[in-house]
């Protein structure tokens, strides 16, 4: 399991993409988004690009726990069936 925290925003994203590569690789993945505190557009990108590369090598992910910010983006954007999101 992943677990987010803090900000999901430009200045985070780099690090947290290189912290969590090869967690990535995993068969069956969670991101746990409980903990993320402040979210923007980049936020959105990112897991939508874990998404895509998890659909294309047959890898299992699930995020769970989005904040409120995060859903309104996804909603916002209309991707919000796209990602998935879950609250279990």
């Amino acid at each position: 399991m992943i677990t987010l925290t803090g900000g999901l925003v430009l200045d985070s994203i780099c690090r947290i993409e290189r912290e969590f590569a090869d967690q990535l690789r995993q068969s069956t993945l969670v991101v746990d988004l409980a903990g993320v505190s402040e979210v923007d557009s980049t936020a959105i990108s990112l897991l939508l690009q874990w998404r895509r590369a998890a659909a294309a090598a047959g890898r299992q992910l699930q995020f769970r726990q989005p904040p409120a910010s995060l859903l309104s983006l996804a909603t916002l954007y209309g991707v919000e069936e796209f990602l998935q999101f879950s609250n279990d």
